[in-house]
């Protein structure tokens, strides 16, 4: 058996497959990993495309779409491999970018996940939107990175290819985890469906005392937005609530109903900007992502005893005060 799995999950993406698909296999497949597409029950002719043009390719078939969290879910628990890493379809990996992934963990056995450099597929010298150089959380738990601050992404000048660092969060666009530890912790959160599951999975593994981490000396190129796009009010609604949903989860109950609470007062302002903005669906799906929170939240009753995330590097970073009325286009960690 090879010692890692890198799983692209995949529905009705055939088109995303013909683009990427061949540099992942040529860049992965090797005598220490296999390159698997789970695929989500596509109704395309993904399936059948893999079969003939990469046989080399190795294919789970699932019976219908359980969306991000569950398909990956169900995919790692067909595999036994020592590490699994959850490869988005529309990321162009690069030449040699597992191996210093794996030889990190190898010489970490305190490492629980990792993420490489995340560079735009679009404009290949910035950061990409989700990862970039490492995601932090801010004091109300509004998630950033080393790289990019909300909607601004830095130009890559090297400024983060020092060493591996230690990071809050590692971005689910391409993920390396300890297949037992993810099984331990129980896997992707079905209930988040899609967008910020990797976050809390991630804040698990912080509150397991294990470390995330970012190695720089790996990077690969992301598209973005290939499900849903920046301004969909599907995507703010999804990124609102589940955020609210890994605050609940992953920090000490009374700790958690204070930020919670502040969380409140700054999302009402959020509201208010969607409003001045003219963008009126954005602002109503924010209203019912903290509705759909307030009864989801009663299916978590277990909480964590000691608040890791304020103690993590940007937790008493006040990211919002620091954008939008500073005016900061970045937050030095």
């Amino acid at each position: 058996m090879k010692k890692t799995g890198v799983i692209i999950l995949n529905w009705n993406g055939l088109e995303l497959l013909r683009q990427f698909l061949p540099t992942a296999a040529r860049y992965t497949i090797s005598d220490t990993a296999d390159l698997i597409v789970a695929d989500n029950g596509s109704t395309d002719a993904s399936r059948e495309w893999i079969k003939t043009e990469y046989p080399e390719v190795k294919l789970i078939e699932l019976d219908r779409n359980y969306g991000f969290a569950e398909g990956y879910n169900r995919a790692i628990e067909t595999c036994d491999y020592e590490y699994v890493t959850l490869l988005n379809s529309d990321v162009e990996v690069t030449e040699g970018w597992l191996e210093p992934i794996i030889t990190f963990f190898e010489n970490n056995p305190d490492v629980g996940a990792v993420q490489p450099k995340i560079l735009s597929w679009h404009d290949r010298k910035r950061f990409e939107y989700a990862g970039a150089a490492g995601g932090f959380l801010d004091i109300l738990g509004y998630p950033f990175c080393r790289g990019r601050l909300f909607g601004i992404t830095e130009e890559d000048r090297g400024q983060y290819d020092d060493s591996p660092a230690d990071i809050t969060w590692a971005s689910g666009a391409c993920l390396t985890v300890r297949r037992e530890l993810y099984r331990q912790i129980g896997g992707l959160d079905p209930d988040f469906f899609a967008h910020m599951e990797e976050i809390d999975l991630c804040c698990r593994i912080l509150n397991a005392r294990k470390r995330v981490c970012v190695v720089p000396f790996s990077k690969v190129y992301h598209v973005g937005g290939a499900s849903l796009a920046q301004g969909d009010p599907k995507k703010t609604y999804l990124n609102f609530r589940n955020n609210l949903l890994l605050l609940h989860k992953n920090l000490p109950e009374k700790r958690g109903r204070k930020i919670l609470f502040l969380r409140r007062l700054a999302d009402t302002l959020a509201f208010g900007m969607f409003l001045l903005k003219g963008e009126a669906a954005n602002a109503k799906a924010i209203l019912k992502a903290h509705k759909d929170f307030n009864t989801m939240r009663k299916n978590y009753r277990i909480f964590p005893e000691k608040d890791i995330l304020s103690t993590r590097p940007g937790g008493r970073t006040a990211a919002v005060w620091q954008h939008y009325f500073l005016r900061k286009k970045k937050i030095n960690i």
